[in-house]
């Protein structure tokens, strides 16, 4: 197992120096899912709340949300990220949306933490703006699907 990169030899909190790696494309994908009563989904799918197009509305905030990642979780480094994706894909066989977000650049430092932001705060928007009507919602499943670039190369989930 590798050694925590956010602590240093005293044991404190420490951003990683990435100043020494190499520039390389980067990209990860996260997804998260959001579970709901069936008339929940429905009302969303046809476009019913009264609050308007809730994927069109979550999907801004989770690219806003990768946008922020630095602001929002201490050690993480500032990106400037070439692209960010958040898609929606409801299922209602499972009563659940699934959320993918898919982050790139190209940089010295990988962009995970930008895709799990995104999907987590996409994932925040839904079940705000539809809490009113479902109070039983679940965000659930939140993870990386995959990385690439880097010193470390490709990932994928199982």
């Amino acid at each position: 197992m590798s050694e925590l990169t956010h602590i240093n030899h005293q044991g404190e909190a420490s951003m990683v120096d990435v100043s020494g790696k190499a520039e390389t494309v980067r990209l990860a994908r996260a997804e998260a899912y959001v579970s709901m009563q069936p008339e929940t989904l429905s009302m969303i799918i046809e476009g019913g709340h009264h609050k308007g197009d809730v994927f069109a509305v979550a999907r801004i905030a989770g690219i806003q949300a990768a946008k922020q990642t630095s602001q929002l979780i201490p050690l993480c480094h500032p990106l400037m990220l070439s692209k960010v994706a958040v898609e929606f894909e409801p299922d209602q066989e499972m009563n659940r949306v699934r959320i993918e977000s898919l982050c790139k650049l190209s940089g010295q430092t990988g962009v995970e933490m930008e895709a799990l932001t995104a999907v987590s705060i996409a994932a925040l928007t839904l079940f705000d703006m539809c809490k009113a009507v479902d109070k039983r919602m679940v965000i659930e499943g939140v993870r990386v699907l995959e990385k690439q670039g880097g010193k470390s190369g490709q990932w994928e989930a199982m």
